[in-house]
């Protein structure tokens, strides 16, 4: 005789239950949004039934708040708002959607969902955009400071090309010019007056790039 392999006794509460969502918002001046709806998913090789508890069950009416859900589906949960009221904005309830196997009473597992009543969409996306400005302008002023202080880095001094053509020109300013008979120096180079003008525009151009920065 083959023995029927028995499924592993499972653990009270620690079943993962997978709800979506797992907030619900209603909006007061929205209507539409004074029904929400919850799934709640079964993956496992078993089927599970379920119950839907409340912290304030007199704000809310639940459609099947008790049930069964097959192995590998899921099912749907109507919760609809029944009070909406300027005393209740703001305020945050909770359900709990406890499971269990159908031929045990303990709960395997337990999964908490909470519930807000806001009083616009509208003030609500207000603030979230003015959120989204403000957060947008922080990270501006961050840009521009990390801008103005690299500048300030990059511009602290002149280039090496800048000193490297200062020298040059110097060098040149000092070699003899042509017809000195008496410097050392090989006639090569020797240069005509009209090279060391050239020389000392381009040194006054330097000097003054220089005192710029």
């Amino acid at each position: 005789m083959h023995q029927q392999k028995r499924q592993p006794e499972l653990v009270e509460g620690n079943l993962p239950v997978f709800v979506f969502p797992t907030e619900l918002i209603f909006y007061a001046d929205d209507q539409s949004t004074h029904k929400q709806v919850l799934t709640l998913y079964n993956p496992y090789e078993f089927a599970l039934k379920f119950k839907v508890l409340c912290t304030t069950p007199n704000k809310y009416v639940v459609v099947d708040a008790a049930g069964a859900v097959k192995p590998q589906c899921c099912v749907d949960i109507v919760i609809r708002h029944r009070d909406v009221r300027s005393c209740h904005y703001g305020v945050i309830d909770k359900f709990r959607l406890q499971v269990s196997e159908q031929s045990q009473r303990k709960a395997l597992g337990r999964k908490e969902v909470i519930a807000t009543l806001l009083p616009s969409a509208k003030e609500q996306q207000k603030e979230e955009e003015e959120k989204r400005i403000k957060e947008h302008l922080t990270e501006s002023v961050f840009f521009e400071q990390s801008c103005q202080a690299e500048n300030r880095t990059v511009s602290s001094g002149p280039s090496l090309l800048t000193v490297f053509l200062g020298v040059v020109c110097i060098a040149a300013l000092m070699l003899p010019t042509l017809g000195d008979m008496e410097s050392l120096v090989p006639l090569y180079l020797h240069l005509s007056v009209n090279q060391k003008l050239v020389a000392a525009y381009i040194l006054g151009l330097i000097t003054m790039a220089i005192l710029r920065t």
